[in-house]
């Protein structure tokens, strides 16, 4: 393992405890719990890592919200989602920050909003599934998570901090 693989490793590590820790942070809409906090951290890893350490910690999220009762099967979807999205449009077509945190949003919204109604029908057996109906709580959830996570980024992106910590991660999808 190099030292950007042990870096990246270490930043992965970093952004899932803060999911986990602010994932007692959210509101129950039917069989989902929406956190924000969990697109931040998406918006985040998906610009300072890429795309699939982005799934990486998204899954890892989501596995320890679950395991804490802090959150559903249905944080897989919408996180991983987001997180994929927000790295792949902020790395593959423009680097430009806002097109991470939309994203994020998209993936997280209507991807994972959409990804989620059969693991609630069918998995967890919700009666009040409907097809669309985590789309709007999924985005009104993440919109408010990326624009914290785009702020964030914006400031650190004003302060050479984040050019700082891209070069760190040279040679890696992390580059801004």
């Amino acid at each position: 393992m190099n030292k950007t693989q042990i870096k990246k490793l270490c930043i992965a590590a970093m952004l899932v405890a803060i999911g986990v820790a602010a994932s007692p942070v959210n509101f129950p809409i039917g069989a989902s719990k929406c956190c924000p906090a969990q697109a931040f951290v998406n918006v985040l890893s998906g610009v300072l890592l890429g795309p699939w350490y982005a799934a990486g910690v998204g899954f890892c999220c989501a596995l320890i919200r679950n395991i804490l009762g802090t959150g559903t099967l249905l944080a897989f979807p919408g996180s991983i989602f987001g997180a994929v999205l927000a790295g792949l449009v902020f790395h593959k077509i423009k680097k430009w920050l806002p097109l991470a945190a939309a994203g994020e949003v998209f993936g997280t919204a209507v991807l994972g909003g959409l990804v989620a109604y059969p693991v609630a029908k069918f998995i967890m057996n919700s009666e009040s599934a409907a097809l669309f109906g985590f789309v709007l709580p999924f985005f009104v959830s993440s919109a408010g998570g990326a624009v914290i996570g785009f702020i964030l980024l914006e400031a650190l992106d004003k302060s050479g901090v984040l050019k700082r910590a891209s070069a760190s991660l040279e040679g890696s999808a992390g580059n801004v």
